[in-house]
């Protein structure tokens, strides 16, 4: 009877944390999306995509009509993808509204595979902020979710659901690496104190590890927490309180980057 019921604990304990963790990156991932209509989607309606120059590099070029639409396409896609994720995740929707569970998985593998190849066309086109590092762990993302998005569609064509499932929440974590980015990087600010590890160019010694981590460190997370779920109580507790201690962690990222990044340039 004990074993049973520190087992029923533990279940508890894993569901908790994984709960705690979606409810904290939702609203850090709702707070992107406002960054992004707030920002770049505020400059477009009023002409003014210069602005955008502000944050990114190699960003509008007058004149590069056809960069110009993929970079349009992939700030747009970004917001949809974002909204899209969580809302795919959530189980009430998957069981009282499978049709709509259906056609949103369609439309977030779509516009996964859209805004890697994007990505990857605007890194090596159009550059990015930092050095060598930093676009090819862009590359690199953009690849796997490639990968595993292809994967989760043809798990579901085949109606075989518990790969599917994997595979479709290891596509929503390597999405979301350019979150993972920016709220990484604002926690490691705040925890430091300052930029220890990156350098006024946007390089460093941090900078070219997060660049491969900002999405390979929550994947490695992810499994675990599928592995604890197949194994005993001891796993699931430990799962439960590295997922807690990672969500505290990011709700400081979200935070930081909320005060630091988002907000000001909504507001200006």
């Amino acid at each position: 009877m004990a074993d049973k019921t520190v087992a029923a604990w533990s279940v508890k304990a894993l569901r908790g944390s994984v709960i705690f963790w979606f409810a904290v990156a939702t609203i850090g991932q709702l707070a992107f999306v406002a960054y992004i209509a707030g920002f770049y989607g505020r400059a477009a309606m009023a002409g003014d995509f210069e602005r955008w120059n502000k944050v990114l590099v190699g960003g509008y070029v007058p004149g590069g009509l056809a960069g110009n639409i993929v970079l349009a396409a992939h700030l747009l896609l970004a917001a949809v993808i974002t909204l899209g994720g969580p809302a795919q995740l959530l189980p009430w929707i998957r069981r009282h509204h499978p049709r709509l569970h259906r056609w949103n998985g369609r439309i977030y593998m779509l516009t996964a595979l859209l805004i890697s190849l994007g990505g990857l066309y605007m890194v090596w086109t159009r550059g990015t902020a930092g050095g060598p590092s930093l676009r090819i762990g862009i590359s690199l993302n953009g690849l796997l979710i490639v990968g595993a998005a292809i994967i989760a569609w043809r798990f579901a064509r085949l109606r075989r659901f518990a790969e599917h499932r994997r595979w479709a929440l290891r596509t929503f974590v390597l999405a979301s690496g350019v979150w993972f980015f920016r709220v990484g990087l604002m926690f490691w600010i705040l925890a430091n104190r300052g930029p220890v590890g990156i350098g006024p160019d946007f390089d460093g010694p941090f900078v070219r590890a997060w660049a491969f981590g900002c999405y390979l460190a929550p994947l490695a997370m992810l499994e675990l927490y599928l592995a604890a779920e197949r194994r005993g109580p001891l796993s699931r507790f430990a799962t439960a309180v590295g997922f807690g201690s990672l969500t505290l962690a990011a709700g400081v990222g979200i935070f930081g980057a909320v005060m630091a990044m988002w907000l000001p340039r909504m507001l200006h």
